[in-house]
């Protein structure tokens, strides 16, 4: 297994993650709880150290279940992460109830580590809102020993990113995102590893096999990763590209059978970071897999100026390429809670104003009326 150093710690460079646990006859709220236990019996007796769990996973069981796992190992061969649940609004007044509750369902007097869990456009007003004191109830918490490391995991934009941080980049240790070679430009994953690092905060990496999209390939795409690295898998590929960011320091992967586990922690053996070359090519094949699907918009906002509806065409329009892809999922809906009806893609009249200034030619309207349908 290889290690990375963070302060005085060393972390696993594979962390396990608990959001896609075995689970019974395809119920997600029924977790298969022996094949787990096996499975991170395995983990510990390969050396993996580095456990992620929440709040919402399993419909709430992945905390109990792992809390239970890991409860037969000495408290500190092994670091557990959970997270304040601030995706539900419901939540947001009620930090020092649910953190409680996370300490009894995972067994523990403390969390190694602790996040605030997805922030984005739904929610950065209610984290940055002070009279839910979820920033300083969670330090208070750090200055008791009951956290030991405080950060934060993001599926928001860029810009939502540096609201956060500077409100609390100071007291941030940490940030888990979203990372693969396919959402390096797509989802602007680039940006946000450089954000992080102006800031000093190394990246804990979650969906590194894209929810297991990246796990397979087209055979034109294999090819040309075997002609690169005979021997290499393609999943290992996508965990190879993370290896070679700096800033990276654990990887998590949703493992929900052994036969991942062992593949995963084999990957992890030793480190392959890729050659420029074996960049450029992996980059290359994560641009023409999403150009089969995405609409080429450049951003360029000439559609703008002619919408008398005032949309933010661009913005809409990446939402629309992240949901196609996807095919379907939370990242576009959970970003377009942030947004009035008013300037929602259904709010589109169809009068193709801005289709006569796109320079991509795009059917705009057509793209508008295809993501509010999508949308229900």
């Amino acid at each position: 297994m290889i290690y990375k150093k963070f302060r005085d710690l060393e972390l696993s460079a594979l962390g396990m993650g608990a959001m896609r646990l075995p689970v019974l006859d395809g119920d997600d709220g029924r977790i298969d709880e022996p094949a787990a236990q096996k499975m991170v019996d395995y983990a510990m007796e390969q050396g993996v150290n580095y456990y992620d769990t929440a709040w919402g996973y399993h419909d709430g069981h992945s905390e109990e279940v792992m809390g239970r796992a890991l409860g037969k190992y000495p408290r500190q061969q092994y670091y557990l992460a959970t997270k304040f649940p601030g995706y539900d609004l419901s939540n947001m007044g009620r930090v020092e109830e649910i953190f409680e509750k996370q300490l009894l369902k995972c067994g523990v007097d403390y969390f190694d580590f602790y996040l605030f869990h997805n922030v984005c456009e739904m929610n950065i007003n209610e984290y940055l809102d002070e009279k839910y004191r979820i920033h300083a109830y969670l330090m208070e918490q750090k200055k008791k020993g009951r956290i030991r490391h405080l950060g934060f995991s993001a599926h928001g934009s860029v810009p939502v990113m540096k609201r956060f941080l500077e409100a609390y980049g100071k007291d941030m240790e940490f940030c888990q995102i979203q990372l693969n070679y396919l959402d390096w430009f797509f989802q602007g994953a680039k940006e946000k590893v450089e954000l992080l690092a102006e800031y000093g905060i190394p990246v804990w990496v979650m969906e590194p096999l894209r929810g297991g999209k990246l796990a397979s390939m087209e055979e034109e795409y294999a090819a040309k990763c075997r002609s690169l690295r005979p021997d290499e898998t393609i999943p290992a590929w996508a965990f190879r590209f993370l290896q070679s960011i700096p800033q990276v320091v654990v990887t998590l992967s949703g493992m929900s059978n052994g036969g991942q586990m062992r593949e995963n922690i084999a990957t992890f053996s030793q480190e392959k970071p890729l050659d420029q070359q074996e960049w450029d090519a992996l980059l290359d094949i994560a641009g023409d897999m999403v150009g089969k699907i995405a609409l080429p918009c450049t951003a360029c906002r000439y559609c703008t100026t002619h919408c008398p509806k005032k949309l933010d065409i661009p913005e809409l329009l990446a939402l629309y390429n992240e949901h196609c892809f996807t095919g379907g999922g939370f990242l576009a809906p959970m970003a377009l809670m942030a947004v009035v009806p008013e300037k929602q893609p259904s709010a589109c009249i169809g009068c193709r104003s801005c289709e006569k200034v796109c320079p991509q030619q795009i059917k705009i309207s057509e793209a508008m009326a295809d993501f509010a349908g999508k949308l229900g």
